[in-house]
């Protein structure tokens, strides 16, 4: 795999790992709420122009088109494994940021996406 290869699939992962984290902090900000035909245009208003939630929109759209231009690069049956990267820095900064359990079998589970991520990206 090229170093721009890398970089790339690199790029887009933590893109998608940030609007991941950015929906969820909108969703704290929103709060918890179910969808009715009565409250559809006030709760779609909320979220649609949450900042959280507009950034998160974002960063998916930007990691959409650098995924595209990775898997014009390196195979999908390498690039599609390293997308579990982005669960690595989810739980990790989800820990700090929204005090989300981090304990060891969740720590184990990690280490072990870790090493499965080295091997394909060796192969």
């Amino acid at each position: 795999m090229t170093p721009i290869a890398f970089a790339l699939i690199l790029t887009g992962v933590l893109l998608n790992a940030a609007a991941q984290l950015l929906l969820k902090a909108g969703t704290n900000a929103v709060g918890q709420f179910d969808f009715h035909l009565s409250n559809l245009l006030p709760v779609g208003m909320k979220i649609a122009f949450q900042p959280y939630i507009m950034g998160g929109m974002a960063c998916y759209a930007v990691s959409l088109v650098v995924w595209i231009m990775a898997l014009s690069r390196v195979p999908v049956s390498i690039a599609y494994p390293m997308l579990s990267i982005g669960y690595v820095v989810n739980a990790i900064i989800a820990h700090y940021w929204f005090g989300e359990a981090l304990a060891m079998q969740k720590m184990l589970g990690i280490g072990f996406i870790v090493i499965g991520v080295v091997l394909v990206a060796k192969s």
